[in-house]
């Protein structure tokens, strides 16, 4: 969700910068000073600008927050927090187990942390927001008075158990959010476009895929995380799914209201879900990097991206087929992951599935 423009901007900071003077006014003349009313945080983004792109589940919305974080940092630090979450707790007086630690995005100006966690489990929850510097401070994100606009989604899945999945993804690319989730439409998987500076959502696009391991098409199960790859001069989206099919779906085919049939161009194993993933460049080659709830971290060359065959007939369960990819061993236990520079990746890591989650920064590997 945020690995491309990171991608893009990192290599031409200079340049980046002298684009945020210049089109800071465009971009945050569209906020209005007030007060978010956020019903949930989740899935996080950033835009250009120290704009910060927060999903809302609960309340079918997104919003754009100006953070008003836009200073290049001159540190190298990077940022190690162990017990996150037990520290955030302590922040609001309440039990470690009380808290739910949703996304994280890294703010490619200043290099700061932001994480959107839960106060509490269910549909009540309270939503919070922290920000962690390059020297690990943490501070909440005060939302009062702040800039911020508002999008609504129209159709989302009724409130109930699958409205958490009313937003699973997002990301911002070239002047738009695009937004991953569940609607109350027959073809439940909806991906959106919206233009930023907001104006209105749309109804979105419906998303078919074959799903090689259940050996069917496959038009309810929603995108869990995704990311923007071009392949030749054509922006795609690379999005997984439960089960683990890797999908290529061209950004051009995203039309208000049109079905979109979406290339399967891998089966990574079944019996697992996919938790966030990246994109980035090592030695001249680009590559995907996802962390899952039970296969580990696995790295995916994308050279064979533009040639890779669609799956279109069944794949066994216990098999893979299409790209392939190879697992890191060393990471364990990785939620959450975001490009930090060019050289390293930040993760939120969980050790023991009770235990204490660990914000820390590797190499790309």
């Amino acid at each position: 969700m945020r690995s491309s423009f990171v991608r893009s901007l990192v290599p031409a900071l200079a340049a980046g910068l002298l684009f945020a003077a210049a089109s800071r006014a465009d971009l945050t003349d569209s906020l209005k000073k007030g007060t978010p009313d956020l019903k949930s945080a989740g899935a996080l983004a950033f835009g250009p600008d120290g704009v910060l792109f927060v999903g809302d589940s609960q309340g079918a919305a997104v919003f754009a927050l100006d953070t008003g974080d836009r200073t290049a940092s001159k540190s190298a630090d990077r940022p190690k927090v162990e017990d996150l979450d037990g520290k955030i707790a302590s922040m609001v007086g309440i039990d470690a187990k009380q808290i739910l630690l949703n996304d994280v995005a890294v703010n490619p100006i200043s290099g700061a942390v932001y994480v959107s966690a839960s106060r509490g489990k269910g549909p009540d929850a309270a939503p919070l927001l922290f920000r962690v510097d390059r020297a690990s401070k943490i501070d909440p994100v005060d939302l009062k008075d702040i800039k911020f606009a508002k999008v609504v989604l129209p159709n989302p899945v009724a409130e109930g158990k699958s409205r958490q999945d009313a937003i699973t993804h997002l990301a911002f690319v070239k002047n738009r959010v695009y937004i991953a989730g569940l609607s109350n439409e027959d073809f439940s998987s909806n991906l959106r476009s919206i233009a930023f500076p907001f104006d209105a959502a749309d109804a979105g696009s419906s998303v078919e895929i074959f799903h090689g391991s259940h050996g069917h098409l496959e038009t309810k199960s929603p995108v869990r995380t995704f990311v923007e790859f071009d392949v030749g001069t054509e922006p795609n989206l690379l999005a997984a799914y439960t089960c683990t099919p890797l999908v290529k779906i061209p950004v051009a085919d995203l039309k208000p209201g049109q079905l979109v049939k979406g290339a399967t161009i891998a089966e990574l194993g079944a019996h697992n879900r996919p938790l966030d993933m990246i994109v980035y460049q090592k030695d001249g080659k680009d590559y995907l990097l996802m962390a899952n709830s039970a296969r580990g971290v696995m790295k995916v060359s994308l050279d064979g991206v533009a040639a890779a065959a669609p799956i279109t007939t069944p794949v066994k369960i216990d098999t893979t087929a299409g790209l392939t990819y190879e697992t890191i061993a060393s990471l364990k236990g990785v939620e959450q992951l975001d490009v930090f520079d060019k050289e390293h990746a930040l993760i939120l890591v969980r050790t023991k599935a009770d235990g204490p989650a660990t914000l820390d920064t590797i190499e790309l590997p």
